[in-house]
């Protein structure tokens, strides 16, 4: 049974094309000057769904997020962390567990964008690999993000390390941001020898929740390929306090295999040959693909997560904005 596709597969045949023309190396690497360019089209898209800010005492943006403000918004269970000032005592006393009031507040949103790097994501068949569009995906947003005028930060993460840096309001801490995502993503190859780190996601996603207690926007940029009931327990316990969005980087060759030729998949010291003239294979290869998809865009209506799948195959800015433009943001679950 196939349970993921690892680093990049080397084509046999007319199996796989090249990756095309994006970013150094014909698509397969990300530079550094290539990620700090993208601030030039880092515009005309937004996270959540903002109002005007009219009050006198405002910060740059009316945002969803909770706080002590002037505007009464609802009651919600006590979170370790929450303001005692803001628990109403006489709900919870009726109830007997805390209840706090939460209110509308105006202010920034410091943000983390996690950015997987990790051997599964160096696969492409056309434009550029998964691991360059996670890139691309990843400066775009942090470049938005300081333009707007929040703090922005971040975990670049491949097999063997993390990454970090804490969010900070200045152009020279996107550029150390993209700096760290170019160092990792110029390491992948597809003669590695690296092996999978079982449960780095979901430990990148437990560095960030450390961080993230609350009223911060958590961007994920992975493929998500190992994820597990773990992962999505993390994320819901992130999406209780803070805005999360989900950036699925996919390679389209999953889900429109050919007909003949062979590819050979490596994930580190192990490798598997798969020959696509066999039907069961393709149909294995493409039922794995679609259900594992299924699975994960279901995330959008289990746990109110946006799911944006982005396509390697495709630039990844337009991508961004259509998605971002159809997201109907109803605010974090609770």
């Amino acid at each position: 049974m196939i349970r993921s596709f690892s680093a990049l597969a080397r084509s046999r045949r007319n199996s796989v094309k090249p990756p095309g023309p994006s970013g150094s190396a014909g698509g397969a690497y990300a530079s550094i000057e290539e990620l700090v360019a993208l601030e030039a089209i880092a515009h005309d898209f937004s996270f959540l769904r903002k109002s005007p800010v009219s009050r006198q005492l405002s910060g740059r943006h009316e945002s969803r997020m909770r706080g002590r403000g002037l505007t009464f918004e609802e009651l919600r269970e006590y979170f370790p962390g929450d303001d005692v000032r803001t628990i109403d005592w006489r709900v919870t006393a009726r109830t007997g567990k805390p209840f706090v009031r939460v209110y509308d507040e105006e202010k920034d949103r410091p943000a983390l964008i996690l950015v997987d790097q990790r051997l599964n994501m160096f696969f492409g068949s056309r434009r550029s690999m998964k691991s360059v569009a996670a890139a691309e995906a990843a400066a775009l947003c942090a470049w938005r993000i300081l333009n707007l005028g929040d703090r922005v930060g971040g975990f670049v993460f491949n097999d063997a390390r993390v990454d970090e840096l804490r969010p900070h309001r200045s152009r020279e801490a996107v550029i150390a941001f993209a700096a760290a995502i170019a160092t990792q993503n110029g390491e992948l190859s597809a003669t590695s020898q690296q092996e999978r780190t079982v449960g780095q996601l979901d430990r990148v996603l437990s560095m960030a929740s450390t961080i993230a207690r609350h009223d911060h926007l958590v961007i994920v940029v992975s493929d998500f390929d190992g994820y597990s009931t773990s992962t999505r327990d993390m994320l819901l316990r992130l999406t209780a306090t803070n805005d999360v969005i989900a950036i699925l980087v996919y390679d389209p060759f999953l889900l429109q295999l050919p007909q003949s030729g062979e590819i050979v998949a490596s994930g580190g010291s192990s490798q598997a040959e798969l020959a696509f003239g066999r039907a069961p294979v393709r149909s294995g290869i493409s039922e794995f693909a679609r259900t594992r998809g299924r699975e994960l865009l279901a995330w959008q209506q289990d746990m109110g997560l946006p799911m944006l799948p982005i396509s390697a195959a495709e630039e990844v800015a337009p991508q961004l904005r259509r998605l971002l433009g159809q997201l109907a943001w109803r605010g974090r679950r609770r």
